[in-house]
């Protein structure tokens, strides 16, 4: 008797069923889930390939993941730290984004990543200008319209992303998309 396990299946990749919404809930074909159990299999065994597309390893076949924001969807503490919707702590890396529907996004250690809408307020509430003051109605229309205010949050610039999407700076595909069948295949 063989010590080996057989081999998996090969098995297609498996698109359109699963997407993650901005406030880091995972749904099937648009019906929300709320398995505890298949929510942390979903958080557990989510992962991204060199090309930027994110899925859900499910055994032999790779269940791609559409993304309505962003592949993490973060929740702010009160503390200034970030979760994700996995629960996992992240660190912002680098400047944080803003488009123009008023969506932030950030590089993490964790990967691209959104702040839940329903964070922005306080997100907001501790932006400062270069000289430390309080954001303002002012300086945040100023980087609406693409000018340079010197807004950060804890160190970190706010930038406003003017017609490039978060996918596209973040480096990431929100719609994976089968490949193309080869000619003549």
């Amino acid at each position: 008797m063989s010590d080996t396990l057989p081999p998996w299946p090969q098995v297609p990749a498996c698109y359109g069923w699963l997407s993650l919404d901005g406030r880091g809930r995972w749904r099937l074909k648009a019906e929300t889930i709320t398995h505890p159990g298949l929510i942390a299999f979903l958080n557990a065994h989510y992962t991204t390939d060199d090309d930027g597309c994110w899925f859900v390893n499910n055994g032999p076949q790779r269940v791609y993941v559409q993304l309505d924001s962003a592949p993490w969807i973060l929740r702010l503490q009160p503390d200034g730290r970030f979760v994700t919707h996995a629960g996992r702590p992240a660190a912002i890396e680098g400047p944080i984004y803003l488009d123009g529907e008023g969506r932030v996004f950030m590089r993490t250690d964790a990967g691209p990543a959104a702040l839940d809408d329903r964070d922005l307020a306080m997100l907001i509430a501790e932006l400062r200008d270069a000289a430390e003051r309080p954001a303002d109605d002012a300086s945040l229309a100023a980087l609406l319209d693409g000018r340079d205010t010197g807004l950060n949050w804890h160190g970190q610039a706010l930038v406003f992303l003017g017609n490039e999407t978060a996918a596209t700076r973040l480096g990431f595909i929100a719609d994976p998309c089968p490949p193309e069948p080869a000619p003549g295949a």
